[in-house]
């Protein structure tokens, strides 16, 4: 699998959409609009991280709605691992979409190989600018956001790898992510007004066990040059070092030792923790 590939998911099985796109947000727009989630696989394309939380986030809102997914949670798991196949034994990052517009139910597929950022990223950090921009529903990750943010998205070119979105001068998250600082030893994320974040989830789970502190407060961006560390998070990057915001160096300008700490317990915690794709038979 050399490219992004789109497919229908139904009872029957998967069919290949003959629609094309350079991403996956490009191929999204060609879809019909829904809820949505994006992931990676683990363990050469059988493992993933926080999938049942995933799935959670297509069927909970689905049902709320009282919307009848064209496809079961297990049947789903059982496709999905059937088309990982295709890029093993290297790893695939995955889009699912449930329609919520036309065709209601609909399940849909994203399927690209899996490429990870460059060492050196995760060694000296990433710069990341602010905008004014929020979420019109937080708690869902609805396929909207993508196209009305469409602009913002441009932005993420060169050395800039994220856009932080901001409300009433407080940065709140990452337009692909959550946003996390540390601050006198603490650490600090917006609780309200985001989307609560798989990764995000785990992160504090695993800030709990390391003994630190948590604030859950957001940050406003004049605080910036105060901070000692900052991070984002998501499934498909993990934990990366923020070392400037804007103009505004954070700490040092190199990922600080909280940071590093937490990417550690982060990466230990993937790898006792990923979850099997499918539990049950796989048909070919």
């Amino acid at each position: 699998m050399s490219f992004i590939l789109a497919y229908e998911l139904t009872a029957n099985g998967e069919r290949a959409l003959d629609i094309q796109a350079d991403s996956p947000d490009g191929l999204t727009r060609q879809l019909p609009s829904g809820f949505y989630t994006t992931f990676r696989t683990l363990a050469a394309g059988t493992k993933v991280l926080n999938l049942r939380s995933h799935l959670d986030r297509l069927y909970t809102p689905a049902a709320a709605q009282g919307i009848r997914p064209a496809v079961a949670r297990e049947e789903l798991r059982r496709a999905l691992a059937r088309l990982v196949r295709q890029n093993a034994p290297g790893e695939s990052r995955i889009r699912l979409i449930l329609s919520a517009s036309d065709s209601p139910g609909a399940m849909y597929a994203i399927l690209e190989p899996f490429q990870p950022l460059a060492a050196v990223i995760y060694q000296n950090g990433i710069r990341v600018i602010c905008l004014h921009l929020e979420r019109a529903t937080p708690r869902l990750k609805s396929t909207t956001f993508i196209e009305r943010s469409q602009p913002a998205r441009q932005l993420v070119q060169g050395d800039t790898i994220e856009v932080l979105l901001m409300r009433s001068g407080r940065i709140l998250e990452g337009m692909t992510s959550n946003f996390f600082y540390v601050k006198d030893g603490k650490l600090g994320t917006a609780r309200k007004n985001i989307l609560l974040g798989v990764t995000r989830r785990t992160v504090l789970r695993v800030a709990r066990g390391s003994g630190l502190d948590i604030v859950y407060r957001s940050l406003k961006r004049e605080q910036v040059p105060a901070l000692d560390e900052a991070f984002i998070t998501s499934s498909s990057r993990g934990i990366v070092p923020v070392v400037q915001i804007d103009d505004m160096t954070v700490g040092e300008g190199r990922p600080g030792s909280v940071t590093k700490k937490l990417s550690n317990a982060y990466n230990e915690y993937v790898i006792r923790h990923a979850e099997m794709i499918s539990f049950g038979a796989i048909k070919p």
